[in-house]
């Protein structure tokens, strides 16, 4: 998929309305979720996971990130760039306390770029 003469200013556009739309969940205001009292009431409780549920879960997370990595390895130099800038914008915003989570999931998401170039480098040999 080559990616010549790309409008770069509107990737930007579209990457910036992705990540507020991420930033807010969807449409939530400053405050967070918008949250109806009387929805809370008719909400439907969820039962925990079992450890069944959780090894399903880990198992769809392994295939996915292979898949992922599989994708990333025929992706172009831009796209690649690109996925590098996404991870890079996952960082606490000024104000607020970096989350673990969110630090570790930016950092997993570089690991997997880099996976995927060992799979770029055998193709070429």
């Amino acid at each position: 998929m080559s990616r010549e003469n790309s409008d770069t200013g509107s990737d930007w556009n579209l990457r910036q309305r992705a990540l507020s739309r991420w930033d807010n969940e969807g449409g939530a205001g400053p405050d967070g979720a918008a949250s109806d009292p009387t929805l809370d009431a008719r909400r439907i409780a969820i039962p925990g996971l079992t450890n069944a549920d959780l090894v399903t879960l880990r198992i769809r997370v392994i295939a996915l990130e292979n898949l992922l990595i599989s994708l990333l390895a025929n992706a172009s130099d831009d796209q690649l760039k690109a996925a590098r800038e996404m991870a890079s914008y996952i960082s606490p915003r000024p104000g607020f306390t970096p989350h673990p989570l969110t630090i570790h999931a930016a950092a997993h998401m570089v690991d997997l770029i880099q996976r995927s170039g060992h799979f770029r480098e055998s193709e070429s040999e």
